[in-house]
């Protein structure tokens, strides 16, 4: 079969859920060839291949941790050019839909970002896609070149399948751009042990009708009974209720989980651009005319206030 690439997303050699959904997805094109590139880049390679990657292209130097960006599609040139792939996957971050769009450049190919899935098609593969606010569902496939498709977390099962996961060093030589970008300093980011927003299997958000950011500790205690991530709509983020980091919409964040709880938001288009392909929508709100039910597969009419504290006893109830 085909070669399939795929760029690996990883701290520290620990690989994130994301990657190894696009190996699931891989499998269904070709073979996996894994690109790990930075610190602990070789201690992915017993993960990558318990998932199926065949082979293991790693690389570490100074440029990938001192310079944005360019460094590391340098790298993913060079193992693009060293084996010749049907198609490279990447995870549709910021970071990696720039990798893609600069590779795609490089290489003369056509780039599809944010798929929702992939399947195998006669003339290469065809990309699922969610269009126009996520109002269409499109299929699409790259005419020219060898595909660049980046894949939003959350489209695809973890499926293990035992692989070689071969690991080679690649050779990697820097352009001239490589270190135009430096990065000069790093804050932690704080973290508040729930998962990341937009690779979360459960989010749970809030908007205007939790009426302050006093009241968001209820959406956090629902969340956390459910071992989700917290998100809010614009109008919580604008009221100033929770971090910007925390929208989802067209302005925020797009997110795709199995399961997205929305308590007091009413479903502005802005809003459902960010969750609407979401699996399982379930609306909290007491307007029984708000927009956001027309899309949901549950619905409760009520106010949050009742609704929520209830659901949240009762979860933990059921895990006690």
């Amino acid at each position: 079969m085909a070669e399939v690439l795929v760029l690996v997303d990883h701290v520290d050699g620990a690989v994130r859920k994301p990657t190894l959904e696009l190996l699931t997805l891989a499998r269904r094109i070709g073979d996996p060839v894994a690109v790990a590139l930075g610190a602990g880049a070789e201690a992915t390679a017993s993960v990558l291949g318990e998932h199926g990657a065949v082979k293991v292209l790693t690389a570490d130097a100074p440029e990938f941790t001192d310079y944005l960006v360019v460094p590391k599609v340098d790298a993913l040139q060079a193992a693009f050019d060293a084996v010749s792939p049907a198609a490279v996957l990447v995870v549709s971050s910021a970071e990696g839909k720039e990798i893609a769009a600069r590779l795609a450049l490089r290489v003369g190919s056509g780039i599809i970002t944010d798929a929702t899935d992939l399947e195998a098609g006669e003339q290469g593969p065809v990309a699922t896609q969610a269009a126009f606010a996520a109002s269409y569902t499109t299929k699409s496939r790259v005419s020219k070149g060898v595909p660049v498709i980046t894949v939003k977390p959350n489209s695809a099962p973890v499926e293990p399948a035992t692989a070689a996961g071969t690991v080679e060093a690649l050779s990697v030589s820097f352009g001239a751009t490589a270190t135009g970008t430096k990065i000069t300093a790093r804050t932690p980011r704080e973290s508040t042990g729930r998962p990341e927003l937009t690779e979360a299997a459960i989010v749970v958000s809030g908007g205007r009708g939790v009426n302050g950011a006093e009241n968001f500790p209820l959406i956090e205690a629902l969340a956390d009974s459910l071992g989700a991530a917290v998100g809010a709509s614009r109008a919580a983020v604008d009221a100033g209720w929770y971090p910007h980091t925390s929208q989802v919409g067209q302005t925020g964040k797009s997110v795709s989980p199995q399961l997205y709880i929305a308590s007091g938001i009413s479903g502005a288009i802005q809003h459902r651009a960010g969750m609407q392909t979401s699996k399982t929508i379930v609306a909290i709100n007491k307007d029984a005319e708000a927009p956001i039910f027309d899309l949901v597969d549950y619905g409760v009419v009520g106010d949050l206030f009742t609704v929520v504290p209830q659901l949240t006893e009762e979860i933990n109830t059921r895990k006690g």
